[in-house]
C-alpha cells in the first residue's frame, strides 16, 4: 500500500515538474556569424519565456537544412527560411517531384519577417562594374544546402535564362571565400545573403575598400527579370561606415518564420502561446533585438499561391492589439559536376543527400 502511495506521488511530482518546466523546443537558424541566429536568439530571449517555452536557437547551413531538420528532428518546431527557397520547393512539387512535395506540403508560415539583402562582392581591382556583369564568372555560392546557394542558383537562372556553369561554382563558407577572392584570386564573385548590418562585414578594419567592393545593381534587362521574384533594396553606408562611402542599390529576398502543420494539441497550444507572446513583446524585440526587427510588421499579408499560414498562430496574431506598422530604420573550393541537377542538389533532393 505504501509503495503504491509513493509511486503515485512520484508520478504526480514528475508531472508537476514537467508542467513547471514548460515545453522545450528548438528553432533552426543559420550560420553562427549570420543574422538568422541573432533573430533566433531574440525570439528565445524575449518571446519564448512568456509563452512557457524554453527555446534554443540552433545554427545551421541555412534554409534548405532548416526545412529538413524541422521535419525530422524531434523538438525542432520553428525555422527561419528564405522565401525563394520555399517557392523553389513549391515549384518542383507542382512539377511532380514527390520528395519536394513530401518535404514542403506540411510547411506553414508563422510570420513574414524582413528582407535579406544580396551582396555580390568582388576584388577592388575587378573589371566587373555591376550585378549584370557576373554572367560566366567564377562565383562562390556558399555551402550546398544553404539558403544562399539556393538564392544564387535561382537568381542567376532568372537573370540570364540559364543555370550557372558548374565548373565555375565554388561552395566555400563566406569567410573562406573572401580569402580566396582577395588572396588566392580563385574566385571572381562572392555572393552573400544576409540582413544588414551583417556580422560578416561589421568587423572590417579601416582601409578594407582597398581589397574588395560590392557590385551595385543596374537597370539591365537581367535586373528586370530578377524583380519577378526579388525586391529592390538598399545597403546603407551607415551600416558599414568603414567599408561603404555611399548607399548601394541591391536585390533582397524575404525571410519567413515557419513551422509545420502540427496537430498535436500541446504543440498547437504552445505555438499559439508563442504567437501571443510575440505580439505582446514585439516592441521589446524592436528596441532590444537585432535592428532587422524594426523592419518587421505583425500584419499577415496575402501569401503566394499554395502558401498557408499556421492557423494556431495566425488566429493570435490577427487579434494582436500592438500597432502593426513596422518602425523605420535610420538611414577555392571547386565542386564536382552534379548528375542530379544543380537546383535539385542545392535543395537536397538528390539521392543520398
Amino acid at each position: 500500500m505504501l509503495k503504491s502511495i509513493w509511486a503515485g506521488l512520484l508520478v504526480f511530482l514528475t508531472a508537476v515538474s514537467s508542467f513547471a518546466a514548460g515545453s522545450r523546443y528548438n528553432i533552426v537558424t543559420g550560420s553562427e556569424n549570420g543574422t538568422y541566429i541573432r533573430i533566433g536568439n531574440d525570439l528565445a530571449t524575449h518571446v519564448a519565456p512568456a509563452a512557457g517555452i524554453e527555446l534554443k536557437a540552433l545554427p545551421s547551413q541555412g534554409s534548405v537544412e532548416n526545412i529538413k531538420r524541422m521535419r525530422d528532428e524531434p523538438g525542432t518546431k520553428l525555422a527561419l527560411i528564405q522565401a525563394d527557397v520555399y517557392q523553389a520547393y513549391k515549384d518542383l512539387a507542382a512539377a511532380g517531384n514527390r520528395e519536394a512535395l513530401r518535404i514542403i506540403a506540411p510547411l506553414r508560415v508563422v510570420l513574414p519577417l524582413y528582407n535579406e539583402e544580396i551582396y555580390m562582392v568582388v576584388r577592388s581591382d575587378s573589371p566587373l562594374r555591376s550585378v549584370s556583369d557576373i554572367r560566366g564568372q567564377r562565383i562562390n555560392i556558399g555551402p550546398i544546402g544553404s539558403g544562399t546557394a539556393m538564392t544564387a542558383e535561382t537568381l542567376y537562372r532568372m537573370m540570364f535564362g540559364e543555370p550557372m556553369a558548374e565548373d565555375k561554382i565554388s561552395t566555400l563558407s563566406n569567410e573562406n571565400a573572401l580569402i580566396a577572392l582577395v588572396r588566392d584570386q580563385t574566385i571572381d564573385v562572392v555572393m552573400v545573403v544576409a540582413g544588414q548590418p551583417a556580422k560578416l562585414f561589421l568587423g572590417m578594419e579601416p582601409g578594407v575598400e582597398k581589397y574588395f567592393r560590392m557590385l551595385p545593381l543596374d537597370d539591365a534587362p537581367s535586373t528586370a527579370a530578377a524583380l519577378l521574384t526579388y525586391t529592390l533594396s538598399t545597403i546603407r553606408a551607415s551600416s558599414y561606415p568603414l567599408w561603404l562611402k555611399q548607399d548601394q542599390a541591391t536585390l533582397a529576398v524575404k525571410t519567413l518564420l515557419v513551422t509545420y502543420d502540427y496537430n498535436l494539441p500541446q504543440t498547437r497550444d504552445d505555438l499559439a502561446s508563442f504567437a501571443k507572446s510575440l505580439c505582446e513583446n514585439f516592441r521589446v524585440l524592436q528596441t532590444e533585438g537585432h535592428a532587422k526587427w524594426r523592419e518587421v510588421s505583425l500584419s499577415l499579408p496575402p501569401l503566394g499561391a499554395g502558401w498557408s499560414y499556421y492557423s494556431a498562430t495566425s488566429q493570435q496574431l490577427r487579434r494582436c492589439s500592438t500597432p502593426l506598422s513596422a518602425a523605420t530604420l535610420p538611414q577555392p573550393g571547386q565542386r564536382q559536376r552534379s548528375t542530379c541537377g544543380l537546383q535539385n542538389e542545392v535543395l537536397g533532393l538528390c539521392p543520398g543527400s
